[in-house]
């Protein structure tokens, strides 16, 4: 998911840009809200106290899918048109920044890794583009500044282009990311073809922060391989490290609803292992081995490699520390010094 205040910020700008001037300060706020509200599922779900897998899949999920907001941003702008005056002066521009601080929410989330629901109810899993991190202070930014400086300038012609001058900056910087992403595809497509392994599932993904170094993950027959890739310091192939995973447990209880759903829902990019007679399922995308933001207990050993469901239990991350985050940014710039391991 993106962050909260770089949504509002994004709702905003595109609300003010499109709004009547005299609507200017209106526009930012209603923008601002109508930019966090598909976020706001989270509430119903724990009211229903939805199990750990179903607050995170549906998360992302009716509320964030394309023609549900679509429609419900039109009902909004007709209760609107009746009973609020801005609206009713302007009519279709209102409806243009209504659609737009809703829809760009979805549209946004969905170039993370997590995935988001763009077409339900249609079949099919969530899209991943997964060219950005969930927070990007380089998105962000102009973003930010751009509203700060329309809410002073009301309704004075510069608003306009302080928005615009945003709105565009940040898309480039979104437009860097997929080009970023397509260079280090190349380079993987490159290594894992002299092994053989160009055929196998993988992802690729910005480590927290930044565009400029990229985490990928090749799934194996017997686990996964893990790399990662400086656009500034790397210039041979992507180093790898081979990880196991316990494929065979993973496929006895693939029948689990739980499971079907994680799997759904990753596109197939877990890591399955046995701790204390329990067997763990991780979500290989968020997070970095051995220690993931989403992992679950689903099964207990009932022995002789048989397991028993269980009530699905989500274990606590452990959250990475400063030292962690200083090797990212050390990682940016110095390649490391180690052999290829196949």
């Amino acid at each position: 998911m993106v962050d909260s205040l770089t949504q509002i910020a994004l709702g905003g700008a595109v609300a003010a840009l499109v709004a009547p001037a005299r609507h200017r300060r209106a526009a930012l706020i209603a923008g601002g809200v109508l930019g966090t509200l598909p976020d706001l599922d989270v509430v119903p779900l724990a009211l229903l106290r939805a199990d750990a897998v179903s607050l995170m899949t549906w998360h992302r999920g009716p509320s964030h899918s394309l023609p549900v907001l679509a429609i419900f941003g039109g009902l909004l702008w007709l209760v609107l048109r009746r009973w609020w005056s801005p609206a009713r002066e302007e009519p279709t521009r209102w409806l243009g920044a209504i659609q737009l601080a809703l829809l760009t929410h979805p549209l946004l989330d969905a170039f993370t890794v997590y995935g988001t629901q763009l077409f339900w109810p249609l079949p099919g899993s969530p899209v991943m583009v997964a060219s950005i991190f969930i927070i990007d202070p380089v998105y962000t930014t102009p973003l930010l500044v751009a509203c700060g400086a329309a809410w002073q300038l009301r309704e004075r012609r510069a608003a306009n282009w302080w928005l615009l001058a945003g709105i565009l900056l940040s898309t480039a910087y979104l437009s860097w990311s997929l080009a970023a992403k397509a260079i280090v595809e190349r380079t993987a497509e490159r290594t894992l073809a002299a092994e053989g392994l160009q055929d196998a599932p993988r992802f690729s993904a910005p480590m927290p922060f930044n565009t400029l170094l990229w985490r990928v993950v090749v799934m194996t027959p017997d686990g996964f391989l893990e790399g990662e890739r400086s656009l500034v310091a790397d210039r041979g192939p992507i180093v790898f490290r081979r990880h196991t995973s316990d494929r065979g447990a993973l496929e006895a209880v693939a029948g689990y609803p739980s499971v079907r759903r994680l799997v759904w829902f990753t596109h197939g990019f877990l890591k399955a292992e046995r701790r204390d007679g329990r067997l763990v399922l991780s979500d290989l995308r968020m997070g970095v081995e051995p220690d993931y933001v989403f992992r679950y207990c689903v099964a207990e050993s009932e022995g002789q490699g048989g397991w028993r469901e269980i009530a699905v239990e989500q274990l606590n991350w452990p959250r990475p520390d400063r030292l962690r985050l200083a090797g990212i940014w050390r990682r940016i710039w110095k390649e490391p010094n180690q052999k290829h391991r196949r």
